[in-house]
């Protein structure tokens, strides 16, 4: 009987899991737009310049469908129809008869609290520019540079909606300037994917500047204070979210996991992908790695395919001892650095080189990988012991029922990535 049951563990965990894989994707695919705050304190209250997308800003602003098969057009923008598709433009005509327009709609939509109370935002300028050729926006003073020195767009040429990035300063006049206070957003452009919105909150109140991260429209207020331990704590919860959110390292770990036959095995390995992923995380983010487009997908291959490699270990588990730990921390060390540079793309993406404090806020990212990463060990560990009680079969057929299926998921990235690796190559 119990065999039979083991059987139809098998079946049924495989299934799952390769079902799941066919609805999975990795962290590649998320959608990465940025928007960056740069919160100047002066002496009678706030200044924020804001970078985004023009998407951001337009994007559920369109109307009733006319004769035509238009929509009727978002402010500032003007449709047409490409090969049967609607897509829409920048209205250089009304960009330049109302050019702080744009900033209008941000700043009713960009909702700063003090003490609980809104505080009205003047719109001061805004600058408009098309996504590779924007200038600068890392510091307060590229950030300066971007919004009052103009546009970079030139008006004359029709350009898409989504290659357009937005630059607004809005002024917030306060009798004194607050020590702390809530950042929120009440603009919803209905964008695929728009609770992967990574949001950037420079806060400027001292010397010494602090960041603050958070993901999606920013609905709920983002309380700013002069606690660096704050800053921190955002930062620290994006690397938490990004090793659970990301299943291609999520199932990593739990081979890892799967695949050790005692206490000590399993520590041996899970330093040994800590330290390979801390070096490339570091490496990866500063640049210290090829650049060419080829290279991203050649990095997301060799992650799945360290997921089949690991896969094959948790099914072929071998006893612990001196020489096989020593082996296994080489090994899992060289697949932590693959992942670490996974890691890297994605912080660079919210993060900037010349950004200040980027040491705290790169060291917190990491120290919230790992505090993901211990989560996946408590959850999966005590599983597999606790059904280990119940003899070796049982865990047996669970280990080998999880590892089948995550080798399923990582196999069939590893031809998507590959192929994809391929053409970029061929190019």
């Amino acid at each position: 009987m119990s065999k039979r049951i083991s059987r139809a563990l098998l079946v049924f965990v495989t299934t799952c899991l390769i079902v799941f894989a066919v609805a999975s994707h990795a962290h590649f695919l998320l959608n990465l737009n940025v928007r960056v705050f740069h919160v100047e304190h002066t002496s009678d209250g706030l200044r924020i310049h804001l970078r985004l997308p023009m998407p951001y800003i337009v994007a559920d602003k369109t109307g009733a469908i006319g004769a035509d098969g238009l929509p009727s057009a978002a402010p500032f923008t003007t449709n047409a129809l490409e090969d049967g598709n609607v897509v829409h433009f920048a209205d250089t005509a009304q960009l330049d008869a109302d050019p702080l327009g744009l900033g209008r709609i941000v700043e009713a939509g960009t909702i700063v609290e003090v003490q609980g109370q809104r505080v009205a935002g003047n719109v001061e300028s805004v600058a408009i520019h098309r996504v590779g050729e924007e200038p600068g926006f890392a510091t307060l003073n590229e950030a300066q540079n971007a919004v009052f020195e103009g546009s970079t767009l030139s008006l004359d040429l029709p350009v898409y909606v989504g290659d357009v990035i937005v630059d607004v300063a809005v002024r917030y006049d306060l009798k004194t300037t607050p020590s702390t206070y809530a950042l929120s957003n009440a603009l919803n452009p209905g964008l695929p994917d728009q609770e992967m919105t990574a949001n950037l909150i420079l806060d400027y109140g001292s010397s010494d500047p602090l960041v603050f991260r958070t993901r999606g429209l920013m609905e709920d207020p983002v309380k700013i204070s002069r606690s660096s331990f704050a800053g921190i704590v955002t930062f620290i919860w994006e690397g938490v979210r990004h090793i659970l959110e990301g299943i291609d390292h999520v199932l990593f770990v739990v081979c890892l996991v799967i695949g050790a036959p005692e206490l000590r095995a399993l520590l041996w390995r899970v330093t040994g992908f800590t330290v390979g992923h801390s070096v490339t995380l570091s490496l990866g983010f500063f640049g210290y790695v090829p650049s060419g487009a080829w290279f991203v997908p050649l990095v997301e291959t060799g992650i799945a395919l360290s997921i089949i490699y690991a896969a094959v270990l948790a099914i072929k588990r071998e006893d612990s001892g001196p020489n096989a730990n020593r082996k296994v921390f080489v090994v899992t060390v060289l697949m932590g650095l693959l992942h670490g540079l996974g890691f890297s793309f994605v912080l660079h993406e919210i993060l900037q080189v010349t950004s200040p404090n980027i040491w705290q806020s790169l060291l917190a990212f990491n120290i919230g990988v790992e505090v993901g990463q211990v989560a996946i060990v408590l959850v999966t560990w005590p599983l597999l012991n606790s059904i280990s009680k119940f003899g070796p079969t049982p865990e047996f057929t669970l280990r080998v029922s999880i590892a089948i299926g995550c080798g399923a998921v990582a196999s069939w990235w590893t031809f998507e990535r590959g192929k994809n690796f391929l053409d970029l190559l061929s190019i």
